[in-house]
């Protein structure tokens, strides 16, 4: 176990100053969720009337979310560039754990998500959004959003070890953009048709949203009559869902990892 957390420990160095030489990924992650808030809370804002609640109240958390899945992409880009350039073959022919490299990959991206949420967290904050439940309510909101990021990130993780090349890689990531959209993360999934809206609220993005809405005391958290379990009892949908996702999908990274041949 401390040679886990040794090796993870370095890997996730590697990775945090690979981002502070190259900030372009993490300031584009930081900003496009900011410019969502700003464009849907303010233009879409205007037109969308939502009983008992602001939709820039109900957007944030939804926001949120999304940003949490998007380890997925985040996961595959750093995973699949890693495999085409020879970093993951030089990685091991090292005396060193096989779960370190991606244990501390996904670390390192869990460490950067944590602060690129604050800005986002600000710009809402000065839009009117407001955290009702307190301290207690913001760290159970915070801790459900980052086990989530972490899985996503080790199915990401996965994923880019499968990949045939850096570009189908991208491609695959940039297709994940539209999970959000198939969510309860910017609309409420009681209005949708009958088959769309059993699709969206087994989406783990809207257990995730709807339990950060629960957790802040946000208006909106209500699901409706009729919800999917997950969407129901959104903490333990989103906390199931985030097991599930590191049960299924971290002994395969590990493997696919050790055994390389992508």
């Amino acid at each position: 176990m401390s040679t886990l957390l040794y090796d993870g420990a370095a890997v996730l160095t590697r990775q945090l100053q690979k981002a502070r030489h190259a900030p372009a990924l993490l300031i584009l992650t930081q900003t496009m969720p900011i410019t969502m808030l700003l464009f849907f809370g303010y233009v879409f804002g205007s037109a969308l009337a939502m009983p008992g609640t602001e939709y820039r109240e109900f957007l944030l958390p939804g926001l949120l979310a999304a940003t949490a899945a998007n380890g997925l992409m985040a996961g595959m880009f750093t995973a699949a560039q890693d495999v085409h350039r020879g970093v993951t073959d030089r990685f091991r022919t090292l005396p060193m754990s096989r779960t370190a490299v991606p244990l501390g990959q996904t670390a390192a991206d869990l460490l950067t998500t944590g602060v690129s949420m604050v800005p986002l967290m600000l710009v809402g904050l000065a839009m009117g959004w407001r955290i009702e439940t307190g301290l207690p309510g913001a760290l159970g909101a915070l801790g459900v959003l980052l086990l989530f990021r972490f899985a996503t990130a080790w199915v990401g993780t996965y994923l880019g070890l499968l990949s045939r090349s850096e570009e189908a890689a991208g491609q695959l990531g940039g297709a994940t953009f539209v999970l959000p959209m198939l969510s309860g993360a910017y609309l409420p999934t009681a209005g949708l048709p009958g088959w769309l809206r059993t699709v969206a609220e087994w989406n783990p993005i809207s257990a995730v949203a709807t339990a950060v809405r629960e957790l802040c005391g946000n208006a909106g958290a209500q699901a409706g009559s009729g919800a999917a379990w997950p969407v129901a009892h959104p903490v333990a949908g989103a906390l199931l869902w985030s097991v599930v996702l590191l049960v299924v999908f971290v002994p395969p990274a590990t493997r696919r990892f050790g055994r390389g041949g992508a």
